[in-house]
């Protein structure tokens, strides 16, 4: 083994342990020249056997040494888990040693601020709940105790204030159920009924029920073109709330007289991509990465005035992560902007898309 093929802790022993022999060799080999004579087989042998127990002695300190002074370094550092550190035998170099160290302290240093970030999410969401649920709870408060102090007694202002205060308990109500779901769908208790249908009547279905809305700031519901059935295997129920819920977005966030367009196209992985194009405000570009988030709002001012829970999107994308699929979003700023999911073909529209694919023409 040559000089460079030694670790630092061994290369030390070896030549110190060298240096011990010699040293201790010429002085046997003194004492032996001018007292008696000198034998060189036992000078040898006596090398030999204080070389091996010097280069060992001076090893296992060595060892014992870095393992004391590192595991001090750990116990002095408050972040760092000196249980980590097994009492065993340390045959690295110090510079090896020191980049251990040293990685560890880089790993801890992103999980620390990883911590920090999740801390700052956890804030943040804590302080979106407490004024998701505190609007709807001190509108229901005020309007009963309104009633308590004596307005009901008057028949026409006692129904209005209790309508209201219906309103206020069916908002709770909506946000109580949206948190339980993603909690479901976060820890897999929420199970999929997947089935066979169409997801071009869905979106029908989708636009019926949002006619009204959309009506309101006329937006123009629609596909990109006339579809034929196009069946899909999921959960029908979930992915008509994830339809609902990114159309119910694009009209919220839509310009007046804009149009919200649902288009699908057909993916060489045997599934269908699903987009929901508008063209309103759009997003800007440093709010897309956090857009999925519980609670999270473009609108910094804090206004409600268009209703919703907040919870929307972060439900979208459980619900499609859920079946093991997709979801985008991109945006353009003052131009508009699309979201789209993939979901899985139906057996029978896979096979139906083989089948029409043999029989086209070729060119």
């Amino acid at each position: 083994m040559g000089e460079q093929q030694f670790k630092r802790s061994y290369k030390f022993a070896f030549y110190s342990s060298l240096y011990i022999t010699l040293f201790l060799s010429f002085i046997l080999i003194g004492i032996e020249y001018f007292f008696f004579n000198i034998l060189w087989e036992s000078v040898f042998i006596f090398a030999i056997i204080c070389y091996v127990l010097a280069f060992f002695v001076i090893q296992l300190r060595i060892e014992h040494f870095i393992y004391k002074r590192v595991k001090a370094v750990y116990d002095s550092v408050t972040l760092l888990d000196a249980s980590s550190l097994q009492e065993q035998r340390v045959t690295t170099d110090m510079a090896t040693l020191t980049k251990e160290v040293e990685k560890f302290a880089r790993d801890k240093k992103i999980e620390i601020e990883s911590l920090k970030v999740r801390e700052n999410y956890r804030k943040e969401f804590m302080g979106n709940v407490s004024h998701e649920l505190k609007t709807p709870l001190f509108t229901v408060q005020g309007y009963i105790l309104t009633l308590i102090d004596g307005a009901l007694k008057d028949k026409k202002v006692r129904k209005k204030y209790l309508k209201r205060a219906s309103k206020g308990v069916d908002r709770l109500i909506y946000i109580v159920n949206d948190l339980d779901m993603i909690t479901k769908l976060e820890t897999g208790d929420l199970h999929l009924y997947e089935e066979e249908f169409d997801i071009i009547e869905v979106v029908k279905n989708v636009f019926e029920l949002l006619e009204m809305k959309a009506d309101k700031k006329e937006i123009n519901l629609s596909f990109d073109k006339v579809y034929e059935p196009l069946m899909v295997k999921a959960d029908q129920e979930r992915i008509q709330q994830v339809l609902t819920n990114l159309i119910v977005n694009s009209i919220k966030y839509g310009k007046q007289g804009g149009t919200t367009e649902v288009s699908l196209e057909n993916l060489p992985s045997e599934k269908i991509l699903v987009r929901i194009t508008d063209n309103g405000e759009g997003i800007e570009s440093d709010h897309l990465p956090r857009l999925f988030e519980r609670f999270y709002r473009v609108d910094k001012t804090g206004s409600r005035s268009e209703g919703g829970s907040g919870l929307g999107l972060s439900i979208v994308k459980h619900i499609i992560e859920a079946h093991d699929e997709k979801i985008y979003v991109e945006s353009d700023y003052g131009v508009g902007s699309e979201f789209s999911f993939t979901i899985k073909k139906a057996e029978n529209q896979i096979e139906s898309d083989m089948f029409n694919d043999e029989q086209a023409p070729k060119t």
